[in-house]
């Protein structure tokens, strides 16, 4: 049976564009997988720290010599990791801040990029066969062809990471250009139409 985990990271509620591209993306993927299981992880309902010298201790100490603290410091680090592994297609839903991605994804990035878990001992990523698409909503547009398009440190950041650890097959939906929506010159609702295609095709592949 497959599952997709869906990692949402935008504070905006019901008027982020980039939640709605991914209601769209998890209802066609529900579609295209009769039976498939999806698991939400909301980075907005959750307390999730920083790293900080503690967890870098405890993260770069083998697993066989952690000591109560250790694993207590590691415990949801842990459990995004399994969460991670478990999966076979990953959402990441982010709108993009000053060109890169907001803070609470950067620390779930920062706790999901483990040694000995998805990362190999030299350094390879662990995390093969798995697929992800990226749902990004920004006020600028950076796509091919933009004048601005190299600062599009989001996107690359994103492949970059997700190369890191070993996943390779990754789809962006670049909703770029969202700021006609918070300016009034466009509803949510038409912008938003104009990525349909893009989202459904995303969804079954």
């Amino acid at each position: 049976m497959p599952k997709l985990l869906v990692v949402e990271a935008s504070p905006r509620g019901e008027y982020s564009i980039s939640r709605n591209l991914t209601t769209k993306f998890v209802e066609q993927w529900k579609t295209a997988h009769s039976g498939g299981e999806v698991v939400e992880r909301d980075l907005t309902k959750m307390d999730l720290p920083y790293v900080n010298l503690p967890w870098l201790g405890a993260s770069l100490t083998p697993i066989e010599q952690h000591n109560p603290e250790m694993k207590e410091v590691l415990q949801l680090s842990n459990e995004l990791v399994a969460e991670l592994l478990a999966t076979d297609h990953i959402a990441i839903s982010t709108p993009v801040y000053n060109y890169n991605i907001p803070a609470n994804l950067k620390s779930y990035v920062d706790h999901i990029v483990r040694k000995g878990l998805t990362l190999g001992v030299k350094g390879e990523g662990l995390l093969h066969d798995k697929k992800c698409t990226v749902l990004m909503a920004s006020g600028g547009v950076y796509t091919e062809g933009s004048p601005i398009r190299d600062r599009d440190i989001a996107t690359m950041y994103l492949r970059l990471i997700l190369k890191v650890i070993g996943i390779e097959d990754v789809t962006v939906v670049a909703a770029g250009g969202s700021k006609v929506v918070d300016l009034g010159e466009k509803s949510r609702a038409e912008f938003l139409q104009a990525f349909e295609p893009t989202v459904i095709s995303a969804a079954q592949m």
